[in-house]
């Protein structure tokens, strides 16, 4: 019968399927018994759990109750990054502003800034806090002059005040927000105000200082570059007043001052020589022109005759002589028809007319010889004049040659003087500005008296101490169960002792004996040793073993009753077998099957009986019982003959199953002198016993004696103790029934997708 044919059988029987012969796990399935075993390491210790957490909670309740009330007051602040004009015009404070890309960088610096050493002792100064210990008093602290603690000597009662203040302070600047909130907490309430708004008013004030010191500075750097301006000033100017008195360059146009030109470029001031080269300039313009126009009105009164020239006409005494002419000649002519031209009276008339004709003529001949004289004048005037004009050139342009280093000089005076000028304005400015500053920082709200604590949180530090007293017991409990070698579930088999998982059987109730169980094959007892059978059967390579002993770590973890229910359930399907109690040293089949013990297996071992005298038949049909027999003085010697071998040849010829009842394996070496004689050997491990690491001592000796160790049973497994409740694990129940109708094959059903599931 292959292994696919036995296990239908088994199933058909109503057997479950062995754990071995499941195709594995999936990851869900992985996860949910990883879950399921940490849900039972806390379960187990739920009672440890809950009194870790009960100290934890009267711990911190105890705490709370001598922590010291603390009080919060709170003050706020709005910081805004440029402070108002207070002048009204576009220029820049001196103190700059941030940039607005920089908003955060500039508000953060202001909380650090509120944060601060500097500003925790201008509060210090400002409330006297230093004058006396009271303020390290009510904070629940010494004065530095009695150091204890963390206070050194060399403390200061200052540096310590400044921490307190630090230690306590809160500033909140929330997120896209410029308002501020300025907490202090302190035992007293009204200290814990008085010394919040002291930060608001202080930090307005501090800021305020701040920008007042920039300006002062401001104005001292600008003061002393006036002064230095001032007199780079005053040396250019002396130089190039020197200079020009070394060259002759004497300005006569009202000082040093420098004149511009249309161009707006700068001329040299215009010397004497300069001065009158210019005047004289003009009056030869003018003595030419005079002279030109003299010479054009000669010319031409050269060329016309002198009774004809506009001059001549003109005059007054030229007219007044040639109306006497006329009428001297008008008398002429009258007399002449009375009178011969030799009549002396007119000869005096005619003497008369041409005398009169000689002093017009003689006048003419003086007013164009004037107009002549006029023209020589203007001519030597002219010529003077250029000869003057001449010189003053020669004289104006060496004084040219010499203004090159004048004007070296003088734009030196003129950029002095501008950067003074400009130095002059800033600091006018600068001035003004510094005692008009605005504040970019004002109080939102003043902190008041708060009126109830804000520490200890009775609710809150109990909620923490229950909160830590489940870390703690949680993480104790895991440590634990770390180094606990425990055997509580089915998993823990193969991962604490390596060995192969066949089955588990139940804790019974106290009312139930195992015999009594075991004879109910309706009850969770005799289903799992039935299965148990089957995992046996199939779980062996070659079959079910010939011979096959049962042992445990230590004595009362039921290997017997598993021996016992193991030969029962072989000896139900057919099979001939024989019990052998093999615990010579603490037998109890004899009393489970109730039979007697006056000859057993030490009989038999020592030779002093046959194996037809030592049998004892059973209730059970096929199954056949050897008890221990009289208890030998030393057992291991015993079994160490030669007679134990030939005996379970012997018996393996005559039964088709021959099982032994092994002693415990610590500190006895009879399971191993019965282990190397079986073909298999079955460990029986008590759940949720604590073996303190003798399960795996034992497992590792038997293997390093050779024992084929087939795999372990869990015996009095209770899922509900260990936290895994009623549908976890092999559900065995004491109402399982075989009904009529259709009971038997639901029933038959859940068992198959049980085992499957495990």
């Amino acid at each position: 019968m292959n292994k696919q044919s036995a296990l239908q059988a088994n199933l058909d029987d109503g057997l479950f399927e062995p754990l071995e012969l499941t195709e594995g796990f999936t990851t869900s399935e992985e996860l949910s018994r990883a879950l399921r075993s940490l849900w039972s390491t806390f379960y187990r210790n739920r009672l440890l759990i809950a009194a870790i957490v009960a100290v934890a909670m009267v711990t911190g309740l105890g705490v709370t109750m001598m922590m010291t009330p603390k009080y919060q007051a709170t003050a706020s602040i709005q910081i805004d990054q440029q402070s108002t004009n207070v002048l009204g015009d576009d220029k820049s404070q001196v103190d700059p502003s941030a940039a607005w890309s920089d908003a955060d960088r500039f508000l953060q610096t202001q909380i650090d800034v509120l944060k601060s050493q500097a500003m925790a002792r201008t509060v210090t100064e400002d409330l006297g806090l230093a004058t006396t210990g009271n303020f390290v008093r009510r904070m629940g602290g010494l004065p530095a002059e009695h150091p204890t603690g963390a206070l050194s000597l060399a403390d200061t009662r200052e540096q310590q005040i400044v921490r307190l203040l630090q230690a306590n302070l809160k500033v909140d600047l929330p997120r896209d927000s410029r308002v501020a909130k300025i907490s202090f907490t302190s035992p007293d309430p009204q200290q814990a105000a008085r010394i919040a708004n002291a930060y608001a008013a202080d930090f307005m004030m501090f800021n305020m200082k701040r920008k007042f010191g920039s300006s002062t500075y401001a104005r001292s750097f600008l003061e002393g570059q006036l002064n230095d301006t001032r007199a780079k000033l005053e040396t250019s100017e002396r130089a190039l007043l020197d200079y020009a008195r070394g060259a002759n360059l004497l300005d006569v146009s009202g000082g040093i001052a420098s004149s511009s030109d249309v161009s707006g470029s700068t001329s040299t001031p215009r010397s004497l020589t300069t001065s009158n080269l210019v005047q004289l300039n003009d009056a030869y313009a003018q003595a030419k022109a005079a002279r030109v126009a003299a010479q054009q009105h000669w010319e031409q009164a050269a060329q016309t005759p002198p009774m004809q020239l506009q001059e001549v006409l003109n005059n007054q005494a030229v007219a007044q002589l040639s109306q006497s002419r006329a009428e001297a000649q008008a008398a002429y002519q009258q007399d002449l028809q009375r009178h011969k031209p030799g009549y002396p009276q007119m000869q005096q008339a005619a003497a008369h007319i041409a005398e009169l004709d000689r002093q017009i003529a003689t006048l003419a001949q003086s007013i164009r010889a004037s107009i002549k004289d006029q023209y020589e004048t203007a001519l030597k005037q002219e010529q003077a004049l250029g000869g003057q004009v001449a010189g003053l050139k020669s004289s104006t342009q060496n004084e040219q040659n010499r203004s090159v280093e004048y004007n070296i000089l003088k734009r030196a005076v003129d950029t002095n003087r501008t950067m003074y000028d400009s130095l002059l304005q800033r600091f006018a400015e600068v001035s003004a500005q510094a005692g008009v500053a605005a504040n970019n920082i004002s109080q939102v709200d003043t902190a008041t008296v708060p009126l109830g604590p804000v520490s200890p949180k009775p609710m809150l530090n109990l909620a923490l101490a229950g909160f830590l007293g489940l870390v703690v017991a949680g993480g104790f409990v895991l440590l634990r169960d770390k180094f606990d070698d425990s055997i509580r579930t089915p998993e823990d088999v193969p991962t604490k002792l390596g060995l192969t998982f066949l089955n588990s059987t139940p804790l019974l109730v106290e009312a139930l004996t195992p015999q009594e169980a075991l004879d109910d094959p309706r009850s969770a007892l005799s289903e799992a040793y039935a299965a148990l059978r089957a995992s046996i059967e199939l779980g062996h390579k070659g079959g079910t073993p010939r011979t096959l002993s049962v042992t445990s770590t230590r004595q009362s973890e039921g290997k017997s009753t598993t021996a016992y229910a193991i030969a029962r359930n072989f000896a139900k399907i057919g099979r001939s077998v024989v019990l052998i109690d093999g615990d010579l040293r603490k037998p109890s089949l004899h009393r489970l099957a109730n039979v007697p013990n006056h000859k057993g297996f030490s009989n038999l071992l020592a030779q002093l009986s046959t194996i037809e005298e030592t049998l004892s038949p059973t209730d059970i049909p096929n199954l056949s019982l050897i008890a221990a027999g009289p208890m030998p003085p030393n057992p291991a010697e015993l079994l160490s003959g030669p007679r134990l071998p030939d005996l379970v040849t012997e018996l393996a010829k005559r039964f088709d199953i021959v099982i032994f009842d092994a002693p415990p394996v610590l500190g006895l070496a009879d399971t191993i002198l019965i282990g190397a004689v079986t073909e298999a050997t079955l460990f029986a491990v008590e759940a949720n016993g604590s073996h303190h690491g003798h399960a795996k001592a034992a497992v590792r000796r038997l293997s390093a004696n050779g024992v084929n160790l087939i795999g372990a049973v869990l015996t009095k497994y209770d899922a509900r103790k260990i936290g895994y409740g009623y549908g976890y694990g092999y559900n065995y129940s004491y109402s399982y029934s075989y009904g009529q109708n259709d009971e038997a094959p639901r029933e038959k059903s859940r068992s198959l997708a049980f085992w499957k599931r495990n």
